[in-house]
């Protein structure tokens, strides 16, 4: 099932779960909730424009560097750091705000649709509060007094803050709906070119190209705890990609998980109190252990003091925490591995059905062909996108490492504090280099920020290559085919579906997409011959080719 039609399913729940939100008390409490600010110092930030990509305020800096990526270094109080990041991002925050919330009102255009997405949030969301440090809800609050006025309606600026921090969440428990395969991955000692620990990650959140486009890479120092940095988007405080000083990790991928009754902490804002207060692994999983979650993560935390990696496994029932032994090397894709998670069905049935396993194995594939990585090894794995054995599965395949969608691609070298960043387009695109001693030494950050030029990784051919063009275009093409499957008054020329796959030729996708079409049409003759070639292609999960071969015995019926 894609994503399109799963919201069909998720507002099938949304209008029972409404009937709930007219009688439910708490909801009230928590729109009007206000966090505390009045013990935080502030100086209202006034901001200076440098030229048309660079702004400052006192020594809090915003600049976009030539690989187009925003670099954003901020510090002070929560309250004041919520404040200078608002001042200084505003633009590009009002931006991403307005990409997110068109995004949601194309999957969902009916307005009566809307409404009942509004009063869901605001039931679903109702104790997200009560679960979110109140120093993390003054920085939150700073940073909304720069959102747009313009979605006051789905709630107030605070609010929505909030909501948005729980998005990652909410996307993958509903069905899955903005969740692809994160991968990860951390190597040390015989497994490094110097023995030191390497790690690289994939995160393939996706809401859309344009959301990806102005990639924020956050340089923070807090007024208490541990000065960090994070890869993420512009109105965002908590972490899926980041390192702190001490050479602390995370990266979060999503795992399967039930449908929560109520939002609790958002799980970017657990890793955010990780890299902000942990010096090591026994840190890392103490705080959170004490966070009540309200989705199925994993987090892989690397800690140059134990020159080690772990992945913590949290959900709403159970906690777990996996390490390896008599081995340097740790794969983490999207199932659980711990003792805790041994017996969980949802866990294994996700790793029989989902495409999770498979890029397990093809890590394991690919350390065994690149020796001793180093960081430019690294980001060839994360590049990789072919299936296992070197099959070709079609560009864009989520049984991929590289799916051609992910929102960032990073490599850490936490002994050495030093991150590599992909630039644009998904992790093909230049990776550039920072070294965290540099940016926190108390150097000006205009100083500070400029990259390790000589560091860094170069753009991987492919991205200006024929098949990368034939791959975007194929993309394009996809939405017009799924519009006349929608839309049965919208005609397909003869040629259109051929070029159409020819863009994308060892995709199965491009094949149920002309099947369903033809089907559609009452072509069922040709729509046979499209799902026959779909199921000799590499489909993704299980239910995608259940799916495919329940549309083949439809059409077969037909044709009797």
């Amino acid at each position: 099932m894609r994503k399109n039609n799963r919201f069909t399913v998720l507002f099938r729940g949304i209008q029972l779960v409404l009937i709930f939100f007219l009688i439910s008390c708490g909801v009230s409490k928590s729109i009007h909730h206000i966090p505390e600010i009045s013990t935080y110092a502030l100086e209202t930030p006034e901001v200076s424009k440098i030229n048309d990509s660079t702004f400052s305020f006192n020594r809090n800096y915003l600049t976009k560097n030539k690989q187009q990526i925003w670099e954003l270094y901020i510090k002070g109080n929560p309250l004041q750091l919520g404040y200078n990041n608002g001042a200084l991002t505003q633009n590009l925050m009002q931006k991403q705000e307005e990409i997110f919330f068109s995004k949601v009102e194309g999957f969902v255009p009916s307005k009566f649709k809307q409404k009942l997405l509004r009063g869901f949030l605001k039931w679903y969301n109702r104790k997200m509060y009560l679960n979110v440090r109140e120093d993390y809800q003054a920085e939150l609050y700073g940073l909304s007094r720069y959102s747009s006025d313009k979605y006051n309606f789905i709630a107030p600026k605070y609010l929505r803050s909030l909501y948005l921090h729980g998005a990652h969440d909410i996307g993958h428990a509903m069905q899955d709906l903005a969740m692809v395969g994160c991968t990860s991955l951390a190597v040390w000692n015989e497994n490094t070119e110097d023995g030191d620990l390497l790690i690289g990650r994939n995160f393939d959140f996706y809401v859309g190209d344009d959301f990806a486009k102005n990639k924020l890479v956050e340089f923070v120092e807090p007024e208490t705890g541990i000065p960090y940095m994070s890869v993420s988007w512009p109105g965002m405080i908590g972490v899926v990609s980041g390192m702190n000083k001490e050479g602390i990790t995370v990266t979060i991928n999503a795992g399967k998980s039930k449908i929560p009754l109520t939002a609790k902490t958002p799980i970017s804002l657990v890793t955010r109190e990780i890299l902000q207060y942990a010096k090591n692994i026994d840190e890392a999983i103490a705080i959170a252990k004490k966070r009540k979650v309200f989705v199925s993560e994993s987090i892989l935390v690397g800690s140059a003091k134990d020159k080690n990696a772990v992945i913590i496994e949290v959900s709403p029932k159970n906690f777990g925490v996996y390490k390896v032994e008599n081995t340097s090397r740790m794969f983490c894709t999207n199932h659980f591995q711990s003792e805790a998670y041994k017996d969980d069905k949802r866990n294994q049935k996700h790793i029989i059905e989902s495409h999770s396993q498979y890029r397990y194995e093809k890590l394991q594939e690919l350390l065994q062909e690149n020796k001793k990585l180093n960081p430019e090894k690294m980001a060839a794995i994360l590049r990789d996108k072919s299936g296992l054995k070197g099959e070709k599965i079609g560009y864009g395949n989520e049984k991929a490492i590289n799916q051609l969608l992910a929102h960032h691609a990073v490599i850490f070298s936490p002994e050495k504090r030093l991150v590599w960043v992909s630039s644009n387009p998904y992790q093909l695109g230049e990776f550039v280099c920072y070294d965290l001693n540099e940016i926190f030494s108390g150097k000006q950050a205009e100083e500070s920020l400029q990259a390790k030029t000589a560091l860094n990784i170069a753009r991987d051919p492919f991205a200006d290559s024929e098949e990368y063009h034939h791959y975007e275009m194929s993309k394009k093409l996809g939405a017009e085919v799924n519009n006349a499957i929608d839309h049965k008054d919208i005609v397909l020329t003869d040629d259109f579906i051929p070029y159409y796959q020819s863009m994308n030729p060892d995709f199965w996708l491009v094949y149920y997409h002309a099947g369903r079409y033809y089907f559609g049409i009452n072509e069922f003759e040709k729509a046979k011959t499209e799902f026959e070639k779909a199921l000799t292609k590499e489909i993704t999960t299980v239910p995608d080719k259940q799916n495919v071969e329940k549309y083949l015995k439809k059409t077969l019926k037909k044709l009797r």
